[in-house]
């Protein structure tokens, strides 16, 4: 069968009447019978030896059942947890050790670092218990700065990486990129901020572990990827992953930050065999911000070469990227490999070069986020094709038409030795330029009588271009069941924490099958259920995912037919399957779907289940878009208001218009509130967390955000079977350089040439008055 999918058709998402009946189950809603409830001593110290830890007085309190250190979790032969993807050092070696025990042993490195675990029998007594424990500190001399983390006589954090030096990792061609500088007619350098940032989902993280027969438990935690979640965590514990089972229910976001494994999960995995009795811990919003991930933190040196006529000859990059205390699961491969295959953009550079050195920093540990290093290097490319067009007096966007990589010159190798083809960057600059009526507002944008009414308002205008390669696996499965009461079961081993996939790949399986949308229910996040699966993230659930559940759905029509055959008496090659209905070709005689499947368990004792293994020719897709951003800057306060975004996008085909909207919505609020007013801050001399609540870390909220404008340009995928895309991360990836574009455009008269992320209003207010001439009217008071 070919496929039967309907593409661009926008079904309201099936999961949302239960959501909004209240009929959602998260972690927070489960409870199991003798469950004890753990709770965590955190350290107060970014830096400190651990000298001392007494017990009594918390052990003896009512409801403590137990209390254990990192020295009972080692010595039960537990391990670390790992550095999954580590990096090859530019000299090829491997990069250095740095062992992250659950538990702390003799030294904390960041203020959060789990210190002692108290379970006890509600959550109150063992919070309590917590405050009775007495550990005794010698606090030691921290660095939380990424960009002093190198310096000469910056503290150290690892005895064996004096210089706090994790890895130093290059790609490209130094030579000729050297080469290139050299021989330009302009250069332009800037010192680019890419700030820490944290997820923030609606949900934060938990987890709760409960005792089976057969000396098996069951772990139900929030997490994007099981499977990857299975192997690591019984590997920390020594396990057979028989042993173990995961279960992951609704989840209210992830982001990338409930993809990796944290030290909770296997502590109360950990516990719960010690104890026999279930082990639950919810993290708060104070404790999440502490330990959670955090995301991005790269300072970085980049530069653009080009000719007299503005063509791009050659781009750097270095980049000094924040680890934090410990190297997650994936950070070490995000900070290189994710982005900066990339760092080219969709523009026709001869030459490329990036080196990436990762600090250790006494803050919380960082990973994947959103876009995973594709933000940042899009961010680079992005800033500097700004600063080039003004220093060559270019119109930003005749700028980048004049060396983007034309639809006819694709598949393309980028400098970096990377390949990405599928899409018309042409029509995507055409489409944005022509929707956004570019030059008429430039125009409007620069007039110095715009607002006669209020000359201390500035407008500006900017413009982001990107190409992301939304990552693939090697295969993905997919599994279709027919039940005989009625229902048809989608089951995959990737995870929604807030996407639809509920509704696309029912829409999917339903559309391959003929039969009605209610019909399907999507199964997911048990392993028990669903033997293999690689997870949600990278913006590769539907590209990789929907492929399979055709095969699988194809795949139980053949199945369906043999039973059809003899349900109906007669041969295999006379039955014909359409819209749900197996018929004896040339007669009226048929079955339906649900029909067929009650009589093949009737004869074999097993349901009508097939699996789908879509193994990509080419793994990647590549989305690409250009964002246009306009703002109003008051010049009296420094206050940012955005007035439009629009966000024209390449997702190949588009199965659910409204479902990819969303997406693009989303992505855009999370990219303009990292440019606009998020940030983690740590005090500097301390190393205490700064923003550790919502009183602090700021978010966007309705009233900061524009009407986004969406368009699609539809350039199938060639690889893709179904000529799909990704589309998750794209407003992540444009939203951050597209604002700061805006804003520089609108204070571009007055000589400011850069600002760092987040552009508060204390921040725009002190550039606007650091360049105004002395005597003028606004200096600063």
């Amino acid at each position: 069968m070919g496929s039967s999918i309907r593409f661009g058709r926008s079904q309201v998402r099936v999961e949302d009447a239960r959501f909004l009946t209240g009929q959602g189950r998260f972690l927070g809603d489960l409870a199991f019978e003798g469950q004890l409830h753990a709770a965590f001593l955190r350290s107060p110290h970014a830096h400190a030896a651990v000298t001392a830890i007494d017990s009594d007085a918390a052990a003896a309190m009512p409801g403590v059942a137990a209390i254990f250190t990192g020295a009972d979790y080692r010595d039960s032969g537990c391990q670390a947890l790992p550095c999954l993807l580590p990096v090859t050092n530019i000299d090829g070696s491997k990069q250095g050790p740095a062992p992250h025990w659950p538990l702390a042993l003799d030294r904390v490195r960041y203020v959060g670092e789990p210190v002692a675990m108290v379970v006890a029998d509600s959550a109150a007594a063992a919070r309590d218990a917590v405050e009775a424990l007495a550990v005794t500190f010698d606090p030691l001399p921290s660095v939380t700065a990424t960009g002093s983390a190198l310096a000469p006589g910056a503290p150290r954090l690892w005895p064996d990486r004096p210089d706090n030096l994790a890895f130093h990792w290059a790609l490209g061609d130094a030579e000729a990129t050297d080469a290139a500088f050299a021989g330009a007619a302009v250069t332009v350098s800037e010192r680019l901020v890419n700030n820490r940032v944290h997820a923030l989902p609606l949900e934060p993280r938990g987890a709760i572990a409960c005792p089976e027969a057969g000396d098996r438990f069951s772990l139900h935690l929030t997490s994007q990827n099981l499977d990857m979640g299975h192997g690591v965590l019984a590997q920390m514990l020594g396990w057979p992953k028989e042993r173990i089972r995961l279960v992951t229910h609704d989840i209210g976001g992830g982001f990338g930050l409930k993809f990796f494994v944290y030290p909770e999960y296997a502590l109360v995995l950990w516990a719960a065999a010690r104890l026999g009795r279930p082990v639950g811990w919810l993290s708060d919003r104070s404790e999440a911000m502490l330990s959670d991930t955090h995301a991005r933190d790269h300072v970085t040196e980049a530069s653009l070469a080009l000719d007299a006529e503005g063509h791009v000859l050659a781009v750097r990059a270095g980049i000094t990227a924040a680890m934090g205390a410990y190297l997650s699961n994936f950070a070490p491969f995000i900070a290189t490999q994710v982005g900066n295959p990339w760092l080219t953009g969709w523009y026709r550079i001869p030459a490329a070069r990036a080196e990436v050195r990762g600090v250790y920093t006494n803050t919380a540990w960082v990973d994947a986020y959103r876009g995973a290093g594709q933000p940042e290097a899009s961010y680079i490319i992005e800033r500097l094709m700004d600063l080039a067009a003004r220093r060559l007096a270019l119109d930003p966007a005749e700028l980048r038409r004049r060396n983007l990589v034309t639809a006819a010159e694709q598949p393309w190798r980028n400098a970096m030795g990377h390949s990405f083809t599928g899409t018309d960057f042409a029509a995507l600059l055409d489409r944005v330029v022509e929707d956004g009526t570019w030059s008429e507002r430039r125009i409007l944008a620069m007039a110095d009588d715009e607002h006669p009414a209020a000359p201390s308002l500035r407008r500006g205008i900017g413009l982001s271009c990107y190409l992301e390669r939304t990552e693939g696996v090697k295969e993905d499965h997919a599994w279709v069941e027919v039940t005989a009461d009625g229902e048809v079961l989608a089951l995959t081993g990737t995870q929604s924490t807030g996407q639809g996939h509920e509704t696309v790949f029912a829409m999917v399986v339903a559309d391959q099958l003929g039969i009605p949308l209610e019909r399907v229910r999507v199964v997911q996040g048990d392993t028990d259920r669903i033997p293999q699966g690689h997870g949600t993230g990278g913006s590769r659930s539907l590209a990789a995912a929907s492929p399979a559940f055709v095969q699988a759905s194809d795949s139980v029509v053949e199945m369906g037919r043999v039973h059809a055959a003899e349900l109906l008496e007669a041969a295999a090659a006379d039955i014909a399957y359409a819209e749900g209905r197996f018929t004896v070709a040339g007669t009226d005689l048929s079955a339906d779907l649900f029909q067929v499947a009650a009589a093949a368990q009737r004869t074999t004792g097993k349901p009508l289940k097939a699996e789908g293994i879509h193994v990509p020719d080419f793994t990647p897709t590549f989305p690409a878009g250009a964002h246009l951003c306009e703002v109003e800057v008051d010049m009296e306060t420094g206050q940012v208001r955005l007035l439009r975004y629009l966000a024209v996008n390449d997702f190949g085909r588009v199965l659910n218009p409204m479902l990819v909207e969303g997406q693009v919505h989303g992505g855009v609020a999370q990219g303009l509130g990292q440019a606009l007013m998020e940030g983690i801050a740590y005090d500097p001399e301390s190393g205490q967390l700064l923003t550790g609540s919502l009183m602090d870390y700021a978010i966007p909220r309705a009233a900061d955000l524009p009407p986004f404008e969406t368009d699609f340009v539809e350039l199938p995928q060639p690889d893709n079977p179904l000529g799909i895309k990704g589309c998750g991360e794209s407003g992540c990836i444009a939203g951050p350089s597209a604002l700061v574009n805006a804003v520089l455009d609108a204070l571009a008269p007055l000589g400011v040439r850069h600002l760092d992320m987040p552009l508060t209003p204390e921040r725009v207010w002190r550039a606007i008055r650091q360049a105004e001439p002395p005597g003028q009217g606004r200096a600063a008071t």
